[in-house]
């Protein structure tokens, strides 16, 4: 069926829909595409869609499948795009930017080590004052201990008191009084009581009180106690008072 037969039944379809009015034969020739196609028969419809010009629809194809999306670009927005990919970079600018990220980065790095140092510090700082923090109770203590010590040096030497069987369990009493208060000390607070007669002298650890020379030694060293050192943990919290000897100086 050619186009011209289609023509002819859409219209004899046209005819049996149309009003009783007289057709305007003036009508637009272009308005022929937007006649409302409601109650016309499909199948008059399907056929005049099959029926098309296979010739054209492949001319429109071809025409569609050449289409180019650089073609459609306007030469002045194809040459801005080849301006800006051809612009050449700034490197002064980056080398600029690139420096200010590497201080950033530094400061950073000297502002996260600092602090991390405060904190240790800190703690170190808290760990010690709780470590110490009887320290001055322990030193109101020391005293004490010193007379339990030179009260048992006095019994032992006194013979009246050893003469007695009562002395003697008074003695041994107060040796086992004192041997507990020295012990719980050390084992619960770490006080320590350290000993230094024979030892060579150290000022960190004594304190002389008295000196004398002597050709039979060659370095300072402890020869009596007064009183006895004493350390808590790590640190002397009471040097020990001595007598010290010292060497004899040869030269002349």
């Amino acid at each position: 069926m050619s186009i011209q037969q289609t023509d002819t039944t859409v219209n004899e379809e046209l005819d049996k829909t149309a009003p009783a009015e007289p057709f305007n034969e003036a009508v637009n020739p272009d308005m022929a595409g937007k006649i409302d196609l409601e109650g016309l028969n499909p199948a008059v419809i399907n056929e005049a869609v099959d029926v098309s010009d296979d010739a054209d629809l492949a001319e429109l194809k071809e025409e569609l499948d050449s289409l180019d999306p650089d073609n459609i670009l306007a030469d002045a927005d194809k040459k801005s795009i080849g301006n800006l990919k051809n612009q050449p970079v700034n490197d002064e600018k980056i080398a600029e930017l690139e420096a200010k990220v590497a201080d950033l980065s530094d400061q950073l790095l000297r502002k996260t080590a600092d602090f991390d140092n405060y904190r240790k510090r800190m703690n170190q700082e808290k760990q010690k004052a709780i470590e110490y923090a009887n320290e001055s109770l322990l030193l109101d203590i020391i005293p004490i201990m010193d007379d339990f010590e030179r009260a048992i040096q006095s019994a032992q030497t006194s013979e009246e008191l050893n003469g007695l069987p009562a002395g003697r369990v008074m003695l041994d009493g107060i040796t086992m009084i004192e041997k507990q208060l020295v012990g719980k000390l050390e084992n619960k607070w770490g006080l320590k009581r350290y000993n230094s007669t024979g030892e060579a002298f150290d000022p960190n650890l004594h304190e002389a009180m008295l000196m004398e020379r002597s050709p039979d030694i060659k370095d300072p060293t402890v020869k009596e106690d007064f009183t006895k050192g004493y350390m808590l943990k790590d640190r002397v919290i009471r040097p020990a008072k001595v007598k010290v000897v010292m060497p004899v100086n040869n030269e002349q």
